[in-house]
């Protein structure tokens, strides 16, 4: 697996990493505590050495399994966990206050069998906290050698210049996929000027870039896709030629829309690290093997012209989660 390098923090991680959410959270019923585990040691095994988690994953189930998995090659890994979100109060309330970020940070170390934190991201902006404040709450826990880098995620641009200012910021992690553009405008310049890297989640559209997913697709009961606007009937079937065009430039190459996808991520630029996940061992293989697809300058903009064509319908989070994004 290449590698590549975080912003200029100097956070080296696999090119591609695997987003871990999926095996406890989101997707339907959690997977079985010991596939989970063996799913990602298999990407270890592939080379995969950066993994994504959260407290509120689960909550905290999550966060167990990737520090029990990853235990036995916890020198070799890299793990990302976010705070911000206050668990055990209201149902999605925030808390970023220095106290409960220190309190998260202790908690976290625990559920992830290690003595250092890698990348501690904040999950979603608390307006009701200065930002300078959060930056300065981990500043102190990598002082004390808890935490090695700070990240943030769905921040502003403005947001991200005022915490980098106080704790310099490894990396960012938002959506963005061909599925979801909008960081191009403001946000990857922003991270190119300031040099921080950037973690693209969702890369495959939440599964829809996969083409594997139509507007006839249904899912579990406890699949958040249930509550996203551009995962309607209406919308899939609205946004069917995105996944058409994608398989018709796979099948050109030889390979899957998921890793034109990808391939598409990964050149875009050489700081963005993008973390699929998946709770099967085919797809982990798929989602890896982007990262040998080669794509032309050519191909590249043949893809952006017929991408930029393409309407897409739906936003991508309901309103209550749309409001947290961009702060």
């Amino acid at each position: 697996m290449q590698t590549r390098t975080l912003g200029s923090t100097g956070l080296e991680v696999s090119a591609i990493g695997l987003g871990c959410m999926g095996l406890s959270f989101g997707y339907g019923p959690a997977t079985e505590r010991d596939a989970a585990i063996a799913l990602i040691r298999a990407a270890v095994e592939r080379g995969v050495t950066f993994f994504d988690t959260a407290e509120v994953y689960g909550p905290f189930t999550n966060e167990e399994v990737v520090g029990e998995a990853l235990a036995p090659f916890r020198d070799k890994v890299v793990i990302a966990t976010k705070f911000g979100f206050d668990v055990g109060g209201v149902q999605g309330a925030l808390n970023s206050r220095p106290e409960h970020i220190k309190a998260v940070a202790e908690a976290s170390l625990k559920r992830l069998r290690t003595d250092v934190i890698d990348l501690f991201y904040q999950h979603r902006v608390d307006p009701s906290v200065p930002i300078e404040d959060v930056a300065g709450a981990v500043k102190d826990l990598i002082a004390e050698g808890k935490v090695k880098h700070f990240g943030l995620s769905e921040a502003g641009a403005q947001t991200i210049r005022r915490a980098h200012a106080v704790q310099p910021v490894a990396a960012l992690q938002s959506e963005y996929s061909l599925f979801w553009r909008e960081p191009e405008t403001e946000i990857i310049p922003t991270l190119e000027e300031l040099g921080i890297g950037f973690v693209p989640f969702s890369p495959l559209g939440k599964g829809f870039l996969t083409g594997k997913i139509d507007a006839g697709t249904s899912f579990d009961s406890k699949d958040f896709r249930n509550s996203v606007p551009r995962f309607t009937a209406e919308s899939r079937k609205a946004n069917q030629a995105l996944v058409d065009l994608l398989g018709s430039i796979a099948a050109a190459k030889k390979v899957t829309p998921a890793q034109i996808a990808l391939a598409w991520l990964l050149h875009q630029k050489p700081w963005i690290v993008p973390i699929p996940g998946t709770t099967k061992l085919h797809r982990l293989d798929e989602n890896l093997g982007a990262a040998d697809v080669a794509l032309s300058a050519g191909e590249l903009q043949d893809i952006h012209a017929s991408v930029s064509k393409i309407p897409l319908q739906g936003e991508r989070y309901p309103a209550h989660l749309q409001a947290l994004v961009g702060r």
